[in-house]
């Protein structure tokens, strides 16, 4: 008689602290436990973000954030791409790296401004990137599945959604 080993399951994994810690993309996507929030974790990975800005700039100057930005992407891209397709996924909300790398890339071109223009900065970023108006929302729908167009595309259309955040914000400037 043989006996097979069972398959394992192909519906999508849901995101734990256990499935954070067991590899370092996971780490990173998850937005070091960000991504874990319960509702809104987009939201809760922006706000992650603003507070992480906040610290690191203390310590970096601005040619530094930048570098820093623009190495999180890359980095990020990667770590978004794995962690999608061990969640099975193809953009899952729970990966918050995106919003992070995107927000940290608005305050760093708009900054200096006080708390408030950091908070209007916070809403039209989160009202893009969540209600996909426009060039949003045809960003979204450019690169879809898994692999590593899957996981530009998780990148790509907040990259967008901060483009115009920093539009709008030129525009109020102005």
């Amino acid at each position: 008689m043989i006996v097979s080993e069972p398959q394992p399951s192909l519906a999508p994994l849901r995101p734990s602290v256990r499935f954070m810690l067991s590899h370092p993309a996971h780490f990173m996507a998850l937005g070091f436990g960000a991504g874990l929030a319960p509702k809104a974790p987009g939201t809760v990975g922006t706000l992650w973000a603003w507070l992480a800005y906040l610290v690191l700039q203390q310590w970096l100057n601005p040619r530094q954030m930048g570098l820093l930005i623009a190495i999180c992407t890359v980095v990020g891209w990667w770590a978004c791409t794995t962690t999608a397709r061990h969640m099975r996924v193809a953009d899952p909300g729970s990966i918050v790296w995106d919003e992070v790398v995107a927000f940290w890339l608005v305050l760093w071109l708009a900054m200096p401004m006080g708390l408030w223009g950091q908070v209007v900065a916070f809403g039209l970023f989160r009202f893009f990137d969540a209600a996909k108006p426009g060039p949003v929302g045809w960003a979204d729908s450019l690169f879809k599945g898994f692999g590593w167009r899957g996981g530009w595309g998780i990148l790509w259309d907040d990259f967008v959604a901060a483009f115009c955040t920093l539009l709008v914000i030129a525009l109020w400037r102005f």
